[in-house]
């Protein structure tokens, strides 16, 4: 069946059905082929009335820099956009080609990173990115994760829908033969560009895409079919996995950012490693190699309570503390750097989270504290503080041992100041001259766990 604006208006409704009803159409616009085809078929379903002629669409193209010609890239796609009717936007970004080698990433990975973030910021809640990855996208997917040695997750390839910030990351063609899209461009008279890199053999997908795939095909003509099936079965094979760990998480009784050791002890080792490659996930934290689960299973996780292992690697780490196992990023900010509360939320830094302030809290501190200037600074040491019920002041470093809080966590607490009075440590606790009723409420979000 040939590629049309009906059938994927169809790829777009069974989408719909996971996701909800997306607030905007955005398409990761490159001007090649696989993207102008989508844009203009979206484009023409909306004429057509077919279920999304209420969401606007807009396309973003992403100028890497990297390309003599990247300037009349940005000319074309805005061109197109412009012809389509479409909103049009083209964003810079630098590549860190040294950075993302650092990280383990070759200069496709590095490119993929900037772009994916320079696109994930630029959406609102429910919006829809569309990426127009194909079938024999997918199918070179899974060869380069096989041939990298990964699990089910890697081997199911490329997944239709995710979210991806505040909405969601789509692949409505992931099912449609790049032959059906040359057509359908052929068509419709579209002109599209050409990356020459794209036949450079030094980059891994390009040798697979032009040396092994063609031998592929001439021996199973369907290679690509065939591995999309495979890439299938995988995702079923992950999602079983996905499910057993929500499983195990759920008998541990916590969350994903500390696993207790003794539940996690009592699971085979297999499920071990399941459920800290699920939570790592879950908390948008990158995958450790098979090096570095043996590590956190044979030297973290047996670990006497009172050491303080620790197992890192680029984008995550994993520390073990009394009968926790937590999981964080590679670098949490060092301390919270002084400065003054202006607006109702502080970013505290790097993996720590941010302060919210609410107005009119059932108990919180006294608004004058806030008119007369408050302070955020990190923790000196010598810090005492007279809580609420109790007759005398208390040490800071007393407080937190008694309450368990995790070294790596006492000095960044980020602690509030009026002058030279401290009145709160985060939303844990608060003086008692400085609470009121109602008063300013301070809630800690994205905290990392400190118990």
């Amino acid at each position: 069946m040939s590629f049309s604006a009906a059938i994927l208006a169809e790829h777009l409704a069974k989408i719909e059905q996971v996701t909800g009803h997306p607030a905007r159409l955005v398409v990761a616009f490159s001007g090649g082929l696989d993207s102008s085809v989508l844009l203009r078929a979206l484009v023409a379903l909306k004429q057509d009335q077919a279920g999304f002629a209420d969401v606007a669409v807009k396309a973003i193209h992403i100028d890497h820099g990297l390309h003599a010609d990247s300037v009349r890239w940005v000319e074309h796609c805005e061109a197109v956009a412009e012809s389509l009717g479409v909103e049009f936007q083209s964003l810079r970004v630098s590549v860190q080609l040294e950075s993302g080698l650092d990280k383990g990433m070759g200069p496709e990975a590095a490119a993929r990173d900037a772009r994916y973030s320079a696109l994930r910021a630029q959406l609102s809640t429910n919006d829809w990115l569309l990426s127009a990855h194909h079938r024999e996208d997918q199918a070179e997917t899974l060869l380069l994760n096989l041939i990298r040695g990964s699990g089910p997750a890697g081997v199911a390839g490329i997944g239709v829908a995710r979210r991806f910030g505040p909405g969601w990351l789509v692949r409505p063609i992931l099912d449609v033969a790049r032959a059906e899209l040359t057509e359908y461009a052929e068509e419709v008279g579209l002109e599209w560009l050409e990356d020459p890199s794209n036949t450079d053999l030094r980059f891994d997908r390009n040798f697979l895409r032009h040396e092994v795939m063609p031998r592929l095909k001439s021996r199973w003509t369907d290679i690509a079919a065939r591995l999309q099936r495979s890439a299938g079965h995988a995702g079923e094979a992950s999602q079983l996995l996905q499910d057993l760990a929500e499983i195990d998480l759920a008998t541990l009784g916590s969350g994903c950012e500390r696993l207790p050791i003794d539940g996690l002890s009592a699971l085979s080792f297999a499920r071990q490693r399941n459920l800290i490659r699920y939570a790592l996930r879950e908390l948008d934290l990158s995958t450790p190699t098979t090096m570095q689960l043996d590590q956190i299973q044979s030297e973290l996780i047996p670990a006497r309570e009172d050491a303080q292992p620790l197992v890192t690697w680029s984008g995550a780490s994993v520390r073990r503390y009394r009968n926790g196992l937590y999981l964080l990023p590679q670098n949490l900010a060092a301390a919270i750097i002084s400065t003054g509360v202006n607006g109702s939320e502080i970013e505290l830094g790097a993996g720590l989270g941010t302060l919210h302030f609410e107005d009119g809290a059932e108990s919180g501190l006294r608004p004058e504290l806030m008119r007369q200037g408050l302070t955020i600074e990190p923790r000196k040491g010598g810090e005492e503080i007279q809580l609420q019920g109790q007759e005398h002041t208390r040490k800071l470093k007393k407080l937190l041992q008694e309450h368990g809080i995790v070294p790596w966590m006492r000095d960044r607490l980020p602690l509030l100041y009026c002058g030279d009075q401290l009145v709160a440590i985060g939303d844990l606790w608060m003086a008692a001259d400085a609470v009121a009723s109602p008063g300013i409420g301070v809630h800690w979000h994205g905290r990392p766990a400190l118990h």
